[in-house]
């Protein structure tokens, strides 16, 4: 099937002078760590990693200051990337939630129109917890139900050695694995850019989650750090090297030029990793503080996005209706409510940034809410109390200062604007935005997977793997 876009398309988004060029609209690559902070590159000012590659992808594309994931935990992000909408809307509220068949997936929706689709890496939306193994293929929630052709996948974290799935079968890997699942991805990449139509590829590290395993080439600048420290600082050197891997091959391909590379983490970075990680930011993963939202945002997109950084507030609500506008593709459902914005003027035309954020940005984790307007930022740790902080980001990035009494009408307008969100985000988790009017009751609830039947004949093969022997003893045990 080729590609399905039609001129009225591309007129109706503005993009016609820009895409004609390449005759078809742009193939889309999204890369996402898995725990990497806000001050967990060289180009942030890291005290002792180095990061050439990310670097490099800053220098040459549109570098994101303030880019936010869709929560400040790992599941909430991802189904807010596949969706435009925040985790809460989408059923997946915290870690290890299975995105519900009734969700409108961006893969799905490019499917339909004519690209080709892949996922690799860490999928974490198929309701099961627990470090990563494969996802088979007779799982109800695995990454082709929401609209990828292609996938080598894992459930959840993943490490040296992992055990992936393709498409549902077993398949070992050997080496790093930030390495393995861009080689992966490359070898996927290479046939896709042999067809006449666009494609559309994830790819989600395991890295740098915990646990940690490095290589000890990887460790070397990191020998004096705690065990920890030194194998989680080696494991991004792994990923940075892959980056610039996954930029060669582009190029190699002859394809950076027709191809948005966007590149983000999925949540702020971790606690107890010395030196830290979110740089000046406050907070860590979990924590609805910069440093629990705030991570790293690269765009590159070489002939089309002119380098530069921008301090425009971007989530990754907004990646959806980005490369929705930029395919000229129009949303199925555009009154379904949505969180994100699109920002494809923001990446062609330097000129078109504007000076503010049409859509605050919000977001929702257990009983912590926070909402961005621009610089200002308004947080609850403890939205039933009540009370609420005020920040101005473009004074205060630390968020040391509260200063809802010198702003008070500032403070009580965003206050409603949050209030709002929540309640509409409360009637989404309900099933209020979908036809049927509630949530399909055979939804499944989370579970560990060595609780789960089809895992059972495995457990003895993996019991000596590092990664899952405390697990599974511990299952065993009980």
């Amino acid at each position: 099937m080729r590609f399905i876009v039609t001129l009225a398309s591309l007129l109706a988004v503005g993009l016609l002078s820009n895409i004609t060029m390449a005759k078809q609209p742009p193939n889309v690559i999204l890369v996402m760590a898995d725990d990497q902070g806000w001050g967990e590159t060289s180009y942030n000012g890291h005290p002792i990693l180095k990061t050439p590659h990310l670097d490099a992808m800053a220098e040459s594309g549109l570098r994101m200051n303030r880019f936010y994931a869709g929560a400040p935990v790992c599941s909430p992000t991802r189904g807010a990337v596949l969706t435009g909408r925040s985790c809460y809307r989408v059923g997946v509220p915290e870690h290890g939630y299975a995105l519900r068949h009734q969700e409108i997936t961006l893969p799905a929706v490019l499917a339909k129109a004519g690209y080709q689709t892949a996922h690799f890496g860490k999928w974490h939306l198929n309701g099961l917890r627990g470090p990563g193994v494969p996802i088979w293929d007779h799982d109800p929630f695995h990454p082709g139900t929401f609209g990828f052709q292609h996938w080598t996948s894992v459930t959840n974290f993943y490490d040296r050695d992992p055990l992936f799935s393709d498409m549902g079968k077993l398949a070992p890997q050997t080496g790093d694995s930030s390495d393995v699942v861009v080689a992966r991805a490359l070898e996927q990449i290479e046939r896709q850019a042999a067809s006449d139509q666009p494609f559309f590829t994830v790819i989600w590290y395991g890295t740098p989650h915990s646990p940690f395993k490095a290589s000890a080439e990887d460790n070397r600048p990191f020998t004096e750090l705690n065990q920890q420290s030194m194998h989680h600082y080696g494991e991004l050197v792994a990923l940075d090297r892959s980056v610039g891997t996954l930029r060669a091959g582009l190029r190699k391909l002859g394809i950076e030029k027709q191809t948005v590379l966007w590149y983000c983490s999925d949540n702020g970075g971790l606690k107890g990793i010395k030196p830290g990680t979110v740089g000046p930011l406050r907070g860590n993963k979990g924590d609805v503080f910069e440093g629990g939202l705030r991570v790293p945002g690269i765009i590159e997109w070489p002939g089309t996005i002119q380098p530069r950084q921008t301090e425009y507030p971007a989530s990754v609500m907004d990646i959806m209706p980005t490369v929705l506008e930029l395919a000229g593709i129009e949303h199925p459902a555009k009154d379904r409510p949505a969180d994100g914005i699109s920002l494809a003027g923001l990446l062609i035309d330097p000129g078109r940034e504007p000076r503010t954020r049409k859509q605050p940005i919000c977001f929702r984790y257990r009983n912590k809410a926070a909402i961005v307007s621009d610089d200002w930022k308004l947080v609850t740790t403890n939205v039933d109390q009540g009370q609420f902080a005020l920040y101005d980001l473009a004074n205060d990035t630390s968020e040391t200062t509260d200063v809802s009494k010198e702003n008070g009408k500032r403070a009580e307008e965003l206050e409603q604007q949050l209030k709002t969100f929540l309640s509409s985000s409360d009637a989404s988790e309900a099933g209020a935005d979908y036809p049927e009017g509630n949530v399909d009751p055979s939804h499944p609830a989370p579970m560990f997977w060595v609780e789960r039947e089809d895992y059972q004949p495995f457990l003895d093969a993996w019991k000596s793997r590092w990664e899952y022997q405390s697990m599974i003893e511990k299952k065993r045990k009980r």
